[in-house]
C-alpha cells in the first residue's frame, strides 16, 4: 500500500510563484458567480500562468467572465468534470511542466499553489501535490456533514482497494508534474476523476503529498449530489480489477 505524506505549507505561501509553462485547468458549468473571483485570485497568486477554463455549456456569464479576465476558454464537447479535463489535456503544450487543477466555484484559495508548485520543484520524486481540505480550516457552512461522512467513507474505500491512502482523494485542488499525464487515457467521466488521478500517479512510481488547505463556502449553485458517490465508489472498485 502506497503511504501519502502529509505536509505542512511552511513555505511560499502567499509569495507569487510559478512559471509561464504552468497550465492551470478549471472546469465550469454556470459558475458566473464564482469564476471571476477563482481566475482573480490564481493571476495574483502566480506568475504568469496559462489558463484554461473548459465551459461545459454554460447558460449564464461564466464564459463571458472568464474571457473579460484575458484568460482562454474551451467550449466542452462532452460532459462531466472527467471528460472536461480529458479535453483541456489534449490542449496542453509540451512546454508544460505542471498542471494545477482547480474549481470554479472559489472554494479552494490559489494562495497555495505556489508553495504545492515549489514542493513538486524541490522533491523529483513527488508526481503530484493535494489540498487536503481536511487538515486545514474548514467553513462551517462549506461541507455539510452528509458530504463530510461521505467523503470519509469513500476514502477508507480508496485507500483499502485502489492501495493509495490519502486523507482526502477527492480534493479538487492538486498539482501535477505534466509529463505523468501526456498520453493520459482518461475513463472517467465525472467527479471520479480525482480517483483515477490518485492511482495514475502511484502507478508512474511516484509520491503524493498532502498539505492542509482552507476550505471556504462554494459560490453558487453545489454540482456535486450525493448520487455521484455511487460512480465514484465504481471507480474505486474498477481502478482495484485494471
Amino acid at each position: 500500500m502506497q503511504t501519502i505524506e502529509k505536509q505542512p505549507l511552511g513555505f511560499g505561501l502567499n509569495q507569487q510563484v510559478g512559471h509561464s509553462s504552468t497550465q492551470v485547468i478549471i472546469a465550469a458549468l454556470n459558475e458566473e458567480e464564482g469564476i471571476g473571483l477563482t481566475i482573480s485570485e490564481l493571476q495574483k497568486n502566480l506568475s504568469f500562468p496559462q489558463v484554461l477554463v473548459v465551459d461545459g455549456k454554460s447558460v449564464d456569464r461564466t464564459v463571458e467572465v472568464s474571457k473579460d479576465l484575458g484568460v482562454d476558454v474551451l467550449l466542452q464537447e462532452g460532459v462531466g468534470k472527467g471528460d472536461a479535463i480529458a479535453q483541456a489535456l489534449e490542449h496542453t503544450g509540451g512546454d508544460v511542466e505542471y498542471v494545477v487543477l482547480t474549481d470554479a466555484d472559489h472554494t479552494y484559495p490559489a494562495e497555495y499553489v505556489p508553495a504545492m508548485i515549489e514542493i513538486l520543484e524541490r522533491n523529483p520524486q513527488v508526481g503530484m501535490v493535494c489540498g487536503n481540505r481536511f487538515g486545514g480550516k474548514i467553513d462551517e457552512n462549506a461541507l455539510h456533514n452528509k458530504f463530510y461522512f461521505g467523503n470519509k467513507l469513500l476514502s477508507v474505500a480508496h485507500s483499502l482497494l485502489n492501495g493509495v491512502s490519502m486523507n482526502d482523494p477527492l480534493t479538487g485542488l492538486r498539482v501535477i508534474r505534466a509529463d505523468l499525464l501526456r498520453g493520459f487515457a482518461v475513463k472517467s467521466k465525472g467527479f471520479d476523476i480525482e480517483v483515477e488521478l490518485n492511482k495514475l500517479v502511484e502507478r508512474k512510481g511516484y509520491r503524493t503529498i498532502e498539505v492542509p488547505i482552507t476550505y471556504r463556502e462554494r459560490l453558487g449553485e453545489k454540482k456535486l449530489k450525493m448520487r455521484h458517490g455511487i460512480s465514484i465508489l465504481k471507480r474505486i472498485l474498477m481502478q482495484t480489477v485494471s
